[in-house]
């Protein structure tokens, strides 16, 4: 049975690549800890504010 887990994260000015490596390692000790041996999808969509900036990611895991 194919089981979803959902991630995000918010993006900073300046911080964006220390936000995504924590949400790498967020992602990777979850497969992990539950010891996940299929993944079967990593899809990634931003959010944006109301002047259309980036603001934050949403990471959404499809495994078995």
């Amino acid at each position: 049975m194919v089981k979803v887990k959902t991630f995000s994260t918010q993006l900073r000015i300046f911080h964006v690549k220390e936000e995504l490596d924590l949400l790498d390692k967020t992602v990777n000790d979850f497969i992990k800890k539950n010891k996940i041996k299929k993944v079967v999808s990593v899809s990634d969509s931003s959010t944006a504010n109301v002047d259309g900036g980036t603001m934050g990611l949403i990471r959404v895991v499809a495994y078995e």
